[in-house]
């Protein structure tokens, strides 16, 4: 079914102030880089808002999640769910026509619908108040025929009840939603026939209909007040930008293990031997700085007489290292990632007290995190992360 945005469009949208708060802690839910995922929510919580979905709130969410118009325009065609055009004022009735609904009646329910809002699906009543369609299954099988109405649903339906609930939104008044036949939520019609002992301890309404009661926003649209805003994903610190686990990183199978070495191995055997350091770039990374060694800090890592195999990693690649701090480690004997990767505390204080000109370098640029990640991930995924500094 080809979906378009309404010929008729508003000037402009924008979130109410408790809208945009809700809207910026959803945003916080995904990690850096993803914050595109938040695009249904914000969506929906726009046609919450102003009953439909205009042009102007899509491009509103897109340019709040920094994403092509194009993009926002696709997911908002693609889900049914999502109302394009104006819909009535106060209610758009979806009236469930699939089997167990269909079975027990919900033709008859199209039929009121037909007889007091309007001729056909999508269709605003007289006065602007009003509109309905069919949809598919709303998943309350048990309470057929039934609809959802705003945000709720209104249960166990016939045409004397539907009717009346048209009339008492039209009176504004607030109907309670859930069954209109007195069932608390799906046992039998007939009554219980298990858990009989507890039927008086238990509330007059089951949650869902208890809180509608309660807040008496049935059919009102949603501002962002209705209750207080909660983000705890904000406050547990679970979220972090892709590919970062933290210190509880999941470890690597045994399988991941040997492809993880045997990729780092290969790698290493593609790379070229490292070229000369040109005198010229010695001088201009090393300056007139002190070139001395202080053996006092930390523990000067253990190294090896010369490159396995007669050939060395290109130590460059780690972000902080160019051709002299390459040539001062190849003089400790380290020549490969996983020699730096298997430093711990100590070693890393000897290499930031003994780095020239520059130190605490190997702390500050992690040398250790971005050698581990080669040795680990590969050569290949350690570049791609390094675009983001994703060490």
């Amino acid at each position: 079914m080809l979906r378009r945005l309404h010929h008729e469009q508003p000037s402009s949208f924008a979130f109410t102030p408790a809208n945009l708060a809700w809207a910026e802690a959803q945003i916080t839910k995904f990690p850096v880089g993803r914050q595109a995922s938040a695009i249904i929510p914000l969506l929906f919580r726009a046609q919450e808002q102003e009953g439909w979905l205009s042009k102007p709130a899509i491009e509103y969410v897109a340019d709040m999640l920094g994403m092509p118009y194009i993009r926002a325009l696709e997911v908002a065609t693609f889900y049914f769910m999502f109302q394009l055009a104006p819909v009535g004022s106060v209610a758009h009735i979806q009236i469930c026509g699939t089997t167990s609904c269909m079975i027990c009646g919900s033709e008859d329910l199209i039929k009121v619908c037909k007889e007091k809002i309007a001729a056909h699906p999508f269709e605003l009543s007289a006065d602007g108040r009003f509109s309905w369609e069919e949809v598919e299954c709303l998943g309350a099988c048990a309470n057929a025929p039934m609809a959802q109405i705003g945000k709720d649903y209104y249960e166990d339906l016939s045409e004397a009840s539907l009717a009346k609930l048209i009339d008492d939104m039209a009176a504004g008044s607030a109907p309670r939603p859930g069954s209109q036949v007195g069932r608390f939520s799906s046992e039998p019609a007939s009554g219980l026939t298990s858990l009989a002992d507890s039927k008086g301890e238990r509330e007059a309404a089951n949650a869902s209909v208890g809180t509608a009661l309660a807040q008496a926003d049935v059919v009102k649209k949603i501002d962002g007040t209705e209750v207080p805003l909660r983000a705890p994903w904000q406050m547990s610190g679970q979220h972090a930008p892709i590919g970062i686990m933290g210190v509880g990183q999941r470890p690597l199978s045994a399988v991941q293990q040997a492809a993880a070495a045997k990729a780092a191995a290969e790698a290493a055997a593609a790379a070229p031997a490292p070229a000369p350091v040109a005198a010229e770039a010695v001088a201009a990374e090393a300056g007139d700085g002190d070139d001395s060694v202080d053996e006092s800090a930390g523990v000067k890592p253990a190294g090896l007489a010369a490159p396995r195999e007669g050939r060395a990693d290109d130590l460059k690649l780690i972000e902080g290292i160019g051709p002299v701090l390459e040539q001062r480690l190849n003089e400790w004997g380290i020549f490969h990632f996983d020699q730096i990767a298997a430093w711990g505390a100590e070693e890393i204080a000897f290499a930031d007290a003994n780095v020239p000109r520059f130190k605490g370098r190997c702390s500050r640029d992690k040398w250790v995190a971005q050698a581990k990640i080669i040795v680990t991930e590969g050569l290949e995924r350690f570049l791609e992360r390094a675009k983001t500094n994703d060490y």
